[in-house]
């Protein structure tokens, strides 16, 4: 069997399938990993350094401009045919629960309700004294980085360094971790600590690992199958299969029905 059709037939005969997304489905929309040396940030400091309770702090102009660029970056983005793919079968029941370690908001513009942001989100920013939330455009604006509620600070609504993983959704994308019988990760290195600790748990359940990847990973070795390819087009061709259209004359109706 092929890969895509081994993958077809776990998914058939899966009862909990537990997906995990990283950087990798973002940048198939385009959308540049801000976290290279590459990235567009014109900045000579660091992307850790910026991204901080310490520049939330001390370096407060400095943390906005970052953000405020970051925020308008994502404007230029969308959602790609993988993210379409998963929401659909999602609402098909296919798909039982989405890890995401990405903040860009794609999944749930493509549909997909409620992922387990482990890094939170760019969709909204929100005071750093008392909680209140805002939209994110809202930070654009001069007066935008000051609360109206208390005057505190307003931050993006993700985890910064420095801070702990939002407890609520590394709860839920542990149990679903647990509960996986098959868990598929897209696009992650799985380098980054503690999110990368969810495959890990999947795997100590009794969970058949697939890692689609443009480069190995540290659990590579330890899946049941590891795929280099692009990701929107592979969920696009999984959708299909799923339904019984993957290959030519599967799924159709006899003739003269």
């Amino acid at each position: 069997m092929t890969d895509i059709e081994l993958v077809t037939d776990w998914m058939r005969n899966s009862r909990y399938i537990t997906l995990f997304t990283g950087a990798g489905m973002s940048t198939e929309s385009g959308l540049p990993d801000f976290r290279s040396s590459g990235g567009l940030w014109t900045n000579n400091r660091r992307f850790e350094e910026l991204a901080s309770v310490e520049a939330l702090a001390h370096d407060y102009d400095e943390f906005v401009a970052f953000y405020r660029w970051r925020i308008t970056e994502l404007q230029k983005y969308a959602p790609h045919e993988g993210h379409f793919a998963i929401a659909r079968l999602q609402a098909q029941g296919r798909i039982q629960a989405l890890i995401t370690q990405n903040v860009d908001g794609f999944h749930q513009r493509a549909g997909s309700p409620d992922p387990f942001q482990l890094h939170g989100g760019l969709d909204h920013v929100r005071c750093h004294e008392c909680g209140h939330k805002a939209p994110a455009l809202t930070f654009l604006a001069p007066e935008g980085t000051r609360c109206v509620k208390c005057g505190g600070k307003m931050r993006p609504g993700v985890v910064l360094f420095g801070e702990r993983l939002p407890q609520d959704a590394f709860a839920g994308a542990q149990a679903a971790s647990e509960q996986a019988d098959l868990f598929i990760v897209l696009g992650s290195s799985l380098l980054v600590s503690p999110a990368n600790m969810m495959p890990e748990v999947a795997l100590m359940h009794g969970a058949k690992l697939v890692i689609v990847n443009q480069s190995e990973t540290p659990l590579t070795s330890h899946a049941a199958l590891a795929i280099d390819a692009p990701i929107g087009a592979l969920l696009a061709e999984l959708e299909l299969r799923l339904a019984g259209l993957g290959v030519q004359g599967e799924g159709a109706p006899p003739k003269g029905t």
